[in-house]
């Protein structure tokens, strides 16, 4: 009878046990429950914010691999666009941005330029391969070359549309395996998509947004919409592979260049106001790096790496208010820049600074010489 007591007591403790815990383990997931919805704004909140930085520093590394083509013809000169895409120093384009030229001249987003050779142009297919050799191991855009794209793919289109560095468009593919000619040229089951192609557009990449990986050729467009096309990378990969790996440098013929001893004046102004306007986005997107390379040889001797992002590396949230040129030569342009910024070491202020920058030619590409902060 006391053994069958003890044995009764056992049970109803065990019960209890069990019925506690399980109270206990209900009432911390509901808890946890609860958190989780009240913190949900917040962590998409920050999400999207993550993903713009992460837009706007895919779009800054795409931009370096990205040129513009100028082209001289016998009766014309016109502007399109390209992108490196291997170690060799091979720009894809367009076959319509090169056809006919007697100076092919590609200037990359520092604003360094260079001429270029054709190594492979599409008589029916409107691609072209051409060469600079100052630009063997730089870093190119990463392709892809076997996968198709569906309606809906976000992408981004970028080129420099009527000469302006580094345009770029956010849409998506809107339609797939569109075929027509144009001018003799053959476009065989192209991408459609949401974002107008112009001239000067013409032959640059057009990037998975997701990936950052080229996806396609932008060649054409319907005037006054935002309707474009793109060739697919896989039904051209085959053609621009061929050319590159069946012809060395020595083999390279380059169209004549027009050497220009004094630029042009109105040209030399606006490229000097697009490096700087450069130099503060690398400054925004933290690559240090690429705005030093922007230096000329005298301010690299005066200020080593270190020095010079130390100079910066505190700045968030930049903001370049202005920049106009002050004063301007055939060799030099003043030009002064105000920016706006919050301080790492006093984030309750906004800050100002004006600089003056001196910019110029060295060895043929063009540079800050000289910078004072006032």
């Amino acid at each position: 009878m006391q053994k069958q007591k003890k044995v009764t007591i056992f049970f109803l403790s065990l019960l209890i046990l069990i019925f506690g815990l399980a109270f206990i383990l209900f009432f911390i997931n509901n808890l946890q429950k609860q958190d989780i919805d009240v913190g949900q704004p917040l962590v998409i909140y920050q999400e999207q914010i993550l993903d713009t930085d992460n837009l706007q520093h895919l779009i800054h590394e795409a931009q370096k691999s990205v040129v513009q083509i100028n082209v001289q013809t016998r009766n014309t000169e016109r502007v399109g666009s390209g992108f490196l895409y291997n170690s060799r120093g091979d720009i894809i384009t367009n076959a319509h941005v090169i056809k006919d030229a007697i100076s092919i001249e590609v200037t990359m987003s520092n604003a360094e330029t260079y001429p270029a050779a054709i190594v492979g142009l599409g008589e029916d297919k409107d691609i072209a391969v051409i060469r600079v050799p100052q630009l063997i191991n730089y870093q190119p855009i990463e392709i892809e070359a076997t996968d198709q794209y569906q309606p809906g793919t976000e992408i981004l289109a970028v080129g420099s549309p009527l000469g302006f560095q580094n345009t770029v468009s956010i849409g998506i593919i809107s339609g797939v395996d569109r075929s027509f000619d144009i001018n003799g040229y053959n476009y065989e089951n192209v991408y459609q998509i949401s974002a107008n192609i112009t001239h000067g557009n013409s032959g640059g990449p057009l990037i998975n947004r997701e990936t950052g990986k080229v996806i396609g050729i932008n060649s054409a467009g319907i005037e006054e919409s935002d309707i474009g096309f793109s060739i697919p990378i896989p039904t051209i990969i085959d053609d621009v592979t061929e050319w590159s790996t069946s012809i060395t440098n020595d083999q390279l013929t380059f169209p004549t260049r027009v050497q220009n001893l004094t630029p042009d004046p109105e040209v030399f102004e606006e490229e000097a106001l697009y490096l700087i306007d450069y130099f503060f986005n690398s400054l925004v997107i933290n690559d240090y790096i690429n705005a030093y390379t922007l230096l000329g040889s005298s301010l690299h001797s005066e200020l080593d790496y270190p020095s010079f992002r130390s100079s910066y590396v505190h700045f968030r949230n930049l903001s370049l208010l202005n920049s106009e040129i002050i004063n301007s030569t055939s060799e030099t342009i003043q030009l002064s820049a105000s920016i706006q910024y919050e301080d790492l070491n006093d984030l309750n202020n906004l800050k100002t600074a004006k600089y003056t920058f001196t910019i110029g030619y060295e060895i043929d590409q063009l540079k800050v010489l000289m910078i004072v902060k006032e």
